[in-house]
């Protein structure tokens, strides 16, 4: 069992013991990028083509195969960070998005740090890969279903001690045929 980022339980493939969560981590969440990072990887996505905060997201989400997303509450104060720092500007859109484009002087930041925006560009592949080679997707769903049917039969509250017990034991020799493979 894992504590999450307030102390709260957490459950083996991320999420907690009651429903949503964040991703797979031990324990407290770590961050993928620190503010200087991030600031590069939007600026070059940016620098790619001009994006709204969520096209940004779902762009890193893609680029990781789904591994990591960073939340609104990271992209949004970079963004606005950028456009003070007068690397990207916003450019008005359909409704009520707005699109950042870079401007010459964050083409010339992009330029300068172009080595570590390389690495930071590897260090995203690299997790897209990782994330192929152990995806715990099908776990996560089959937990799910186990939660879900818990919950459906245990919500009733028409259950005997000896239907615990059986559940209990169900799972307990689950377990103990997981933790056998090899």
């Amino acid at each position: 069992m894992f504590h999450g980022p307030r102390g709260g339980r957490r459950g083996p493939f991320g999420g907690d013991w009651h429903g949503a969560g964040e991703r797979p981590g031990r324990g407290r969440r770590e961050r993928m990028f620190d503010g200087s990072e991030l600031r590069l990887v939007l600026l070059k996505l940016i620098a790619d083509e001009p994006r709204h905060g969520y096209d940004l997201i779902r762009e890193i989400e893609a680029l990781t195969g789904g591994a990591y997303a960073p939340s609104p509450g990271v992209i949004y104060p970079t963004l606005a960070l950028l456009d003070e720092m007068g690397l990207i500007e916003g450019q008005q859109a359909e409704g009520s998005k707005k699109r950042f484009a870079v401007t010459g002087t964050g083409q010339e930041h992009l330029a300068e740090h172009a080595e570590r925006v390389e690495a930071l560009f590897a260090r995203l592949r690299a997790l897209a890969e990782h994330s192929e080679r152990v995806d715990a997707a099908p776990i996560r769903r089959a937990m799910g279903n186990l939660r879900v049917a818990l919950g459906e039969r245990f919500g009733r509250g028409d259950i005997s001690q000896d239907t615990l017990h059986d559940v209990a034991a169900m799972i307990d020799e689950l377990t103990q045929k997981v933790e056998r493979l090899k």
